[in-house]
């Protein structure tokens, strides 16, 4: 095995300054993702105090298990005299969500060490039949799993918003009681989430460009080594003939 020396060619290649983009692109893929919090409010009144509003808010965030974000009432406050700590948003969109950060994470890991066999390795990894075709096989699986993951995630995005937005306000046994009256509030801005599926299929665009010059690296596209090396020197004849 070659010794490590550095060597920034490739990174002004295709090949390598495309899997800089991926590394990058992967970080905002999971960050915006996973460290995503945010609220909901509903505004509650009941008779006699109409037009005296409280405030209940359930909070969720990453991975999305919406049916573990139970509403809280203000500190000291009975609101129509309901346990609002009982009732919880609908629906668990962890599997989606934790799909995508996860896979984002394993790539972010893996462009690294990509980058590290391209900068350091480079020889080894040209003249190695082996090396680039598992690159060009790892790549083809991630091109496609940015897709699946991107799509889960943006689906799983799209109900999350349905979820925690104005449908609440049907399901919500307390407020369908006499006398309850209940009003959509807020709910926190979604916008990173929106980046992180943008970013999610940006990723898939990124992979599935650099297969091409993944592609050339391999023995599918290029002569082997051995071939490589005949072709330049020729094939020695044997002497005295």
């Amino acid at each position: 095995m070659s010794a490590f020396q550095i060597n920034l060619s490739p990174l002004k290649e295709p090949l390598g300054f495309i899997k800089v983009l991926e590394w990058f692109a992967s970080i905002f893929a999971f960050a915006t993702c996973g460290g995503f919090k945010g609220k909901t409010e509903i505004q509650v009144n009941c008779p006699p105090k109409v037009g005296d509003n409280k405030t209940v808010t359930a909070t969720f965030g990453y991975p999305f298990r919406l049916n573990h974000a139970f509403f809280h009432p203000p500190p000291d406050v009975n609101v129509c005299d309901v346990k609002w700590e009982d009732h919880v948003l609908i629906g668990d969109y962890s599997s989606s969500a934790q799909f995508y950060v996860t896979f984002a994470v394993f790539v972010f890991l893996y462009c690294i060490a990509a980058l590290l066999l391209y900068v350091g390795y480079t020889n080894l990894y040209r003249d190695s039949r082996k090396l680039p075709m598992i690159d060009f096989i790892i790549t083809l699986v991630a091109t496609f799993l940015w897709l699946v993951s991107s799509s889960a995630w943006a689906k799983a995005l799209t109900d999350i918003k349905i979820a925690t937005g104005h449908s609440i306000i049907g399901q919500l046994e307390p407020c369908r009681l006499t006398g309850v009256s209940c009003h959509f509030g807020s709910v926190t801005s979604m916008g990173s989430l929106n980046v992180s599926v943008i970013f999610g299929f940006l990723n898939m665009i990124l992979w599935g460009g650099n297969a091409w010059f993944v592609y050339k690296e391999t023995s599918l596209h290029s002569p082997s080594n051995a071939s490589a090396s005949h072709s330049q020197g020729g094939i020695p004849t044997p002497s005295g003939m």
